[in-house]
């Protein structure tokens, strides 16, 4: 018998950074590649790109499933409809896109949670129940999915860092997610991933200090994503580490192709 993979939640419980990339390209080629080589979890983008939470994101959540990465869907902001459908699916959690108050983060909770956390409405039908099969529980179904499903607002303006302390006494957060480029517009600071604008950077450690007090973890990105830059992050206490993304390693890609090919024309 194979040995069973760890799921997320299992992996982020045992103190060690987690790794994984954003797709933004809607593939799941993608997903199945970033699984293959062992990563642990394909942020899957709803909020940037033409992708809905449809036919298509049930496509990549299956494909994360059958490559053993763990499939987070980043949706388009504090709606029901999108957070519910993406858990139904099958996705191991969800990102939403400019948090700033702690409302929104109960809202989220809401819409994600079983009571007695949260409102989410069930149906024993969908995926995420095993289609009401064989050993169908209602109380099982819905007790293991608050305890195992993450909820991953974003930390991506000053308004969330005027209001820190009040969001992240919301419970029901699992993970919060820190958006170096969007706060950095909020501020009208030179975007930089590399974090390395001093405020920038204090906003993330001010993040992870507040977060770990209260048993939340830390997402951040890994740019450029090389291993010194990964060991920082993860001494500073980042718990998931995101290396890029696949648009970032299309163009490199490309850049070396058309360097090439210059050297010989």
């Amino acid at each position: 018998m194979t040995e069973q993979k760890k799921g997320i939640k299992e992996k982020l419980g045992s103190g060690k950074p987690t790794f994984g990339i954003t797709m933004y390209t809607c593939t799941s080629s993608v997903v199945e590649i970033a699984g293959n080589w062992g990563l642990d979890f394909a942020f899957i983008d709803a909020e940037h790109t033409a992708f809905q939470i449809d036919g298509a994101m049930e496509k990549l959540i299956l494909s994360a499933k059958i490559s053993g990465i763990s499939p987070l869907v980043r949706v388009r902001g504090t709606i029901e409809w999108d957070i519910r459908k993406s858990l139904e699916l099958g996705a191991d959690g969800v990102i939403i896109p400019q948090v700033n108050t702690a409302d929104q983060v109960r809202a989220i909770v809401r819409a994600a949670k079983f009571p007695p956390q949260g409102r989410r409405g069930g149906d024993g039908s969908v995926r995420s129940a095993g289609f009401g099969g064989p050993g169908f529980k209602w109380s099982s179904y819905t007790e293991n999915a608050n305890k195992n499903t993450l909820v991953i607002p974003m930390a991506e303006s000053y308004e969330f860092f005027d209001n820190i302390d009040e969001i992240l006494a919301v419970e029901g957060i699992d993970v919060i997610n820190y958006g170096p480029a969007d706060y950095s517009l909020s501020r009208l600071i030179p975007i930089d991933y590399s974090m390395s604008n001093p405020e920038v950077n204090d906003r993330l450690d001010e993040l992870i200090e507040k977060c770990h007090a209260r048993g939340i973890k830390v997402m951040a990105p890994c740019i450029p994503p090389t291993a010194e830059n990964a060991a920082k992050l993860a001494a500073k206490g980042v718990d998931m580490i995101i290396m890029g993304n696949d648009v970032m390693f299309l163009n490199q890609g490309c850049q070396k192709a058309f360097e090439a090919a210059r050297a010989v024309s």
